[in-house]
């Protein structure tokens, strides 16, 4: 899934930022236009979708710049004021844009970023959703009753009987295994199945390894009826999801706080799974998903 991002570098940032910005058209969409963005992964298309319905039902005229690309480039086009607004999180916008400090207490990485992102692009974080899209270890409800996993601690007391599965990447990096391994003490698992990030669940689930690396809102997680292990550490930043808005496209349209934020406090882990793999594994389209979510929570007409 596209939630994998975090683990990949962005190449030729420049090149990249420039041509998707190209794509979007020259400038926004007017005056009485709101153009609404976002990246280029199913959660954030079906949020994308969700925003921009939101405020079509507040009777704005919206352009969709939806599919941007990775980071670096919606947060460009926001900048140059190519697009108005778009779905960010806050663990993204700490260590990614602002280039700060891991934190792991949300609400000190959400004022973090507020404060940050207002200083120093001018740019507004409305109210971040429960959800946490961080990074997580999961596993089947089969393994956890036999090893008696329900948190890390109990995963790394158990390790020499487990196998995980996930990206290389997972294996090596400060904020993977060996992050975990620094908080949680040096165990050794049975062995570490490096792999597509794509085939981490079907391996799981196929009993080819024992714990699988997630993300916290991934839909597999609700399809599959897997258990996300508490990360009872706090080793993990958290990455709420919130609008984050061009602070003159608010005091133009006031009216595109209200609207957002009343959205906000019903995208909860579960709910963001099961929207997610309406789209990953149902095959749904991001606009139907989220359409079908807006009208059955009674935030737009049909």
């Amino acid at each position: 899934m596209g939630q994998t991002r975090r683990w990949f570098t962005q190449t030729a940032l420049g090149l990249s930022v420039a041509v998707a910005i190209a794509a979007c058209g020259g400038g926004g969409g007017g005056e009485d236009t709101i153009s609404v963005g976002s990246k280029d992964f199913t959660e954030q298309l079906i949020l994308g979708e969700m925003y921009a319905l939101l405020l079509e039902e507040e009777g704005l005229t919206v352009e969709r710049k939806l599919n941007l690309g990775g980071t670096p480039v919606a947060q460009a086009a926001l900048e140059s004021g190519e697009i108005d607004l778009y779905p960010e999180y806050t663990g993204t916008g700490l260590l990614t844009v602002l280039k700060a400090p891991v934190m792991t207490d949300p609400q000190e990485v959400y004022q973090t970023v507020a404060d940050g992102y207002a200083e120093q692009f001018n740019l507004v974080w409305l109210e971040p959703a429960p959800m946490n899209n961080t990074q997580a270890l999961a596993t089947t409800p089969e393994v956890a009753e036999e090893y008696g996993l329900t948190s890390i601690s109990d995963l790394a007391a158990n390790a020499s009987q487990l196998v995980m599965i996930g990206p290389p990447e997972f294996e090596v990096r400060e904020d993977g295994l060996p992050g975990i391994k620094e908080a949680y003490g040096d165990f050794d698992l049975e062995s570490y199945k490096a792999v597509d990030a794509g085939l981490r669940y079907q391996g799981l689930v196929d009993g080819e390894a024992d714990v699988a690396v997630a993300f916290g809102t991934d839909g597999e997680i609700a399809a599959y009826d897997l258990l996300v292990l508490e990360d009872d550490k706090n080793i993990f930043p958290p990455y709420q999801v919130a609008p984050v808005v061009r602070q003159e496209a608010l005091e133009a349209n006031p009216e595109i706080a209200d609207a957002l934020n009343r959205l906000s406090p019903l995208l909860d882990d579960d709910t963001m799974r099961q929207l997610n793999y309406e789209v990953s594994g149902n095959q749904r389209e991001p606009a139907d998903v989220a359409r079908e979510f807006l009208v059955d929570a009674g935030l737009i007409t049909e």
